[in-house]
């Protein structure tokens, strides 16, 4: 797909950036580089259209939406499974991860985008209120691994820092090639 910015403008994005505290407690620092992180996401999913947020950057089939999909699979599976303890939330108690474990990834081309967006946005909600209630940073999470030390809460909030990371280098990647828009 070649650049469409010449043919269609790219709107101011509604969704500002978050920044991070300069200081704070480490709670207050490491979740504000994620609240960073996740506002970032949706400023680079605005102002597209479903087919934009669809689109891959080839050979990739990575796309907008399935970013969306998949980071709100990262923070239910890490924030509301193994931080909290709870079953996975929907669509992902139910996913057919036996058949697909790209599942989180696919479901975006068979959901609305804007279904997309909710559902990243109701997890991280969730997320948020798992995260409000941590105190020390030091203890295991809930659900921890079979095998091996288990992790404790400050790895996961650095792990997840990591995979926004991660996934926003895609992100400015993807949403460049579609309109040329680069930045926050």
């Amino acid at each position: 797909m070649e650049n469409t910015s010449a043919t269609t403008p790219t709107p101011e994005p509604s969704t500002p950036v978050h920044e991070p505290p300069n200081s704070g407690t480490e709670l207050e620092v490491l979740t504000g580089f994620i609240d960073s992180a996740r506002s970032v996401l949706l400023r680079k999913t605005e102002g597209l259209s479903d087919a934009q947020l669809r689109t891959a950057l080839a050979p990739s089939t990575m796309t907008l939406a399935g970013i969306l999909t998949h980071m709100a699979f990262v923070e239910d599976y890490w924030f509301g499974f193994r931080v909290a303890g709870r079953a996975p939330s929907e669509p992902w108690a139910t996913a057919p991860w036996e058949d697909n474990d790209d599942w989180d990834w696919d479901l975006a081309a068979d959901i609305p985008t804007a279904e997309a967006r909710a559902l990243f946005e109701e997890t991280v909600a969730r997320s948020r209120e798992i995260t409000a209630g941590l105190g020390d940073l030091s203890v295991p999470v809930a659900k921890p691994a079979g095998e091996g030390e288990p992790w404790n809460m400050r790895w996961v909030l650095v792990h997840v820092i990591e995979e926004y990371n991660r996934h926003l280098g895609h992100a400015d990647l993807i949403r460049e090639h579609l309109d040329g828009s680069t930045g926050d």
